[in-house]
């Protein structure tokens, strides 16, 4: 049996998406969302999530950019997860990728380079050799992060963020779109600038 793959979030993100899994000839049997704006999002039926239950043949991806409400959805649903990987994007052999995470085109994970659960690569991302990225990183197009880096769980890199390497990122940080991060960087930080600095700290996820 052809594997169906439902997607949660009727989102910009849940585009991209569809638009992965149809470059891999994948199945979309639907969209689901707690509050859906529209019945069909690019030919797809869009359900509401009160009326659904997940089906143990079908696989789901969470289509939600913001890293939190990703993590409550997972917690929230459980099931079997799917990875989406755009025919674009690059992937070494010797790289792992987890359950429900999403790389889109033009991103690239280079050797011994581990990316865990329901992380997002966006466009043009790159992760290069011996990086940790924990569950539910996202980082945004164009971010650079340089060889041996690590990034805690729930860490937003925002677009175009360069990292050299051997950086440790802490979890639930927020590194600023163009930010360059030249030190070691806590737990729940927001960074910005260049070089990277910490203007404040997060109260805890």
């Amino acid at each position: 049996m052809e594997t169906e793959i439902i997607l949660f979030g009727a989102s910009g993100h849940c585009k991209v998406v569809v638009d992965i899994l149809q470059s891999n000839q994948k199945i979309i049997t639907a969209i689901i969302d707690d509050n859906p704006k529209t019945q069909i999002l690019l030919g797809i039926q869009v359900v509401h999530s009160e009326n659904f239950i997940l089906q143990k043949h079908q696989k789901c991806i969470i289509a939600i950019g913001d890293n939190a409400i990703r993590q409550q959805i997972v917690q929230r649903i459980g099931g079997d997860f799917y990875r989406a990987i755009h025919p674009k994007a690059i992937v070494s052999g010797f790289s792992k990728i987890g359950t429900g995470t999403v790389l889109m085109p033009g991103a690239i994970v280079n050797v011994d380079a581990i990316v865990g659960e329901h992380c997002i690569i966006n466009t043009a991302a790159v992760v290069e050799h011996d990086c940790v990225l924990e569950d539910y990183v996202h980082l945004s197009p164009n971010v650079s992060l340089a060889g041996g880096v690590i990034i805690g769980e729930g860490t937003h890199v925002g677009i175009g963020a360069k990292v050299i390497q051997g950086i440790k990122i802490g979890k639930w940080t927020t590194i600023g779109a163009g930010a360059v991060i030249i030190k070691d960087v806590p737990d729940y930080a927001v960074v910005v600038g260049n070089p990277g600095r910490i203007i404040k700290s997060k109260k805890s996820i």
